[in-house]
């Protein structure tokens, strides 16, 4: 399943919301330099749908704020 995810970096909670079927968004605490932003966010997807955090691949948007994230397995 592919999903839209919008990304809201340094914030001061971690968490996962569902917009709609297809689109979340998840604010992480870290800072968007070299990926750290990227990997909490995979990490808090992986938790959100209870699943291994290398099945979250980032397909578009490695620099950008709204990201195409796949779910494999779901």
């Amino acid at each position: 399943m592919k999903i839209i995810v919008h990304v809201k970096p340094r914030s001061s909670q971690a968490k996962v919301e569902q917009i709609s079927d297809e689109e979340y968004k998840v604010w992480v605490r870290a800072v968007p330099e070299k990926g750290r932003a990227n990997e909490e966010m995979q990490q808090l997807l992986a938790d959100y749908f209870q699943i291994k955090r290398s099945a979250v691949r980032l397909v578009i948007g490695k620099t950008a704020r709204e990201k195409l994230v796949e779910i494999i397995g779901k």
